[in-house]
């Protein structure tokens, strides 16, 4: 099935890619850590869960950090839960997250206005995301 990832593996793989593709952007980047808005994302059908918040580091070129645990040293303003087939989706363009979150393909707590904030932001991330996967992994495309 198109848009598919083929097992939690690969997914984790794809979104770091995607995680490092907003971290190491010299626009995206910056904003995204001056934005201060620790998130926690559960991937259900996998069982995974990843903490995205602002890098601590002095290293220009990296302002973000995750992990795949709940073992961070911040606490998430917004936490999400989602398929990992709307994450896809959402990283293409072709899935609203305030829709989504009307139509419960994604379960949201928390400070969902920020969230909903950085959404501009990361806007030029799905142009990026949908040349990596059609590069890398042409069974995600949608």
């Amino acid at each position: 099935m198109a848009g598919t990832f083929n097992s939690a593996g690969e997914f984790r793989e794809v979104m770091d890619k995607a995680f490092a593709l907003m971290s190491d952007d010299p626009d995206m980047g910056p904003k995204l850590r001056d934005a201060d808005t620790p998130q926690r994302f559960e991937f259900t059908d996998y069982d995974l869960v990843v903490n995205i918040g602002p890098s601590k580091s002095t290293d220009e070129g990296h302002y973000l950090e995750w992990a795949w645990n709940d073992e961070v040293d911040w606490e998430p303003k917004v936490k999400m839960s989602m398929a990992s087939e709307v994450a896809n989706r959402y990283f293409q363009g072709k899935e609203n997250v305030a829709i989504a979150i009307a139509r419960r393909r994604i379960k949201a707590a928390g400070d969902v206005r920020a969230a909903l904030v950085l959404l501009p932001i990361i806007k030029p991330l799905n142009a990026r995301y949908r040349q990596m996967i059609a590069a890398d992994y042409p069974h995600l495309e949608i």
